[in-house]
């Protein structure tokens, strides 16, 4: 299992932190941004050089040197986000050269012995290496003049930062058939001993640790932590029952050394990374705590994701009836778009509710994995139409002739036809419902894609 890598621009206020952000992430929009109570000064997107994708945190003015009010939290901030870095792009300002922050910032870096380059930025008018001396009083090695505003050096300061961490993809001899790869990946997903990557996801003290403990603690259950994971992840695999199991840990940070232990126990890395590692995400939620927008970005980046959910609201034996019917209510409100998944009440802590969950966790993977066969899926839209035919637009009503399944974890199925361009998303969502009960897809996001066919004369009737 490979993470993505991850970049941290770290820097004084001001000298061009978000502005090389938004030009590395510009493919994609920001996967999560300004979480209330953990981002506030942190930004994570996701950039890509070439076909190798790689995470971007982008943090606050570093202050190192605060004692009070916000810079201190800044300064947190920023210290755990350099504790999570495969490597930290510190930039400077090229045009104001280097004062005592910088030298501050620098000297805290090489304590943390993470892997820095030095970026000079603004560095538009530096032709010669005279004009760059200066920055190496930073210790940090040779400086790399970029431009943030105008992509001048960007590219190669990616390569020189990326290199070392890219995986090679796996190889397949030349002789091999490609088809016959393919499908030997498809049987591989079904067989029955396939091992669920599970990460448990969920805002701190949320009682993930103790619920995992909960799970592999149980009697006929081998543990143990799978060591070599990037960052000091940590995988615990353990088998229940003859299915095989991944779990993976987002609690906190298991670095060694004691520089960053006053850093707080979450990390919104982890939990993208986890979530996007793994078949299955069981969200937890605090019960007493209520449903919070913590919970609903986890949520949706899970399902943006295409991984299949399962929901367990903990801590369920601690709230009374009328805290039960409000956190119904609030899930309703705030979580409406996981119809689709599961929802245990379960107390980690007392072991309570805890037996259903990795039942539920192998339905939704089932799901995830499922095999859609064509005629039954051609029959079950077909029944679908009969019932409830789509709407019109103009004065053409959309004919849907038949679906095939075009993937799996997320099931993806595609309809074809003709003016299936105008098909409104209320009806997407009906035949997503009638496809899930045919198909029993409980616990997985579920695609449809409409593809109309050609229409050969309409070349010539608009010429």
């Amino acid at each position: 299992m490979h993470f993505k890598p991850v970049v941290v621009l770290v820097g004084r206020t001001n000298v061009g932190k978000s502005t090389l952000f938004n030009r590395l992430t510009r493919s994609r929009a920001a996967l999560v941004a300004n979480i209330s109570g953990l981002t506030r000064d942190r930004h994570y997107g996701e950039g890509r050089m070439g076909d190798h994708p790689f995470i971007v945190v982008d943090t606050g003015g570093f202050e190192p040197v605060a004692t009070q009010g916000i810079l201190v939290e800044m300064a947190r901030q920023t210290a755990q986000a350099i504790a999570e870095a495969d490597v930290v792009l510190f930039l400077v300002d090229g045009r104001e050269g280097i004062n005592a922050h910088d030298h501050e910032i620098a000297r805290l870096l090489r304590k943390a012995g993470q892997r820095v380059l030095l970026a000079v930025n603004k560095a538009e008018g530096m032709r010669h290496h005279a004009d760059l001396a200066q920055f190496y009083e930073l210790g940090l090695g040779d400086p790399h003049p970029i431009s943030a505003a105008h992509g001048d050096g960007v590219s190669a300061l990616v390569d020189e930062a990326l290199g070392p961490l890219l995986v090679p993809e796996p190889s397949h001899s030349l002789d091999a058939d490609p088809l016959a790869i393919t499908e030997e990946a498809e049987d591989e997903a079904d067989v029955p001993d396939h091992r669920i990557k599970l990460a448990i996801a969920g805002r701190p003290n949320v009682g993930k640790s103790t619920l995992i403990n909960t799970l592999v603690g149980e009697e006929r259950v081998i543990a143990y932590d799978l060591p070599g994971t990037t960052r000091d992840a940590i995988e615990i695999e353990f088998e229940r029952n003859g299915r095989r199991y991944t779990l993976i840990d987002t609690a906190g940070l298991r670095r060694r050394g004691k520089v960053f232990e006053t850093v707080e126990k979450f990390s919104v890395i982890k939990t993208l990374q986890a979530i996007e590692a793994s078949n299955v995400v069981l969200l937890l939620i605090d019960a007493q705590a209520g449903i919070s927008d913590q919970d609903a970005h986890i949520a949706g980046f899970a399902t943006e994701a295409g991984r299949a959910l399962v929901v367990g609201l903990n801590k369920w034996d601690a709230v009374d009836s009328e805290q039960r019917e409000w956190v119904q209510r609030e899930y309703e409100r705030k979580l409406r778009f996981l119809s689709f998944a599961r929802v245990l009440h379960l107390s980690a802590l007392k072991g309570q509710g805890v037996g259903p969950v990795l039942k539920a966790v192998e339905a939704a993977h089932a799901a995830a994995f499922a095999k859609l066969s064509t005629p039954k899926l051609t029959r079950t839209l077909q029944a679908a139409i009969e019932q409830q035919p789509p709407p019109r637009k103009g004065i053409f009503r959309p004919k849907m002739r038949y679906a095939h399944q075009g993937g799996q974890n997320p099931p993806r199925i595609i309809i074809h036809g003709n003016a299936l361009d105008d098909v409104p998303d209320s009806y997407r969502r009906y035949l997503e419902n009638q496809f899930r009960e045919a198909f029993n897809l409980a616990g997985t996001p579920l695609s449809i894609e409409f593809k109309s066919s050609h229409n050969p004369y309409l070349k010539d009737a608009n010429p």
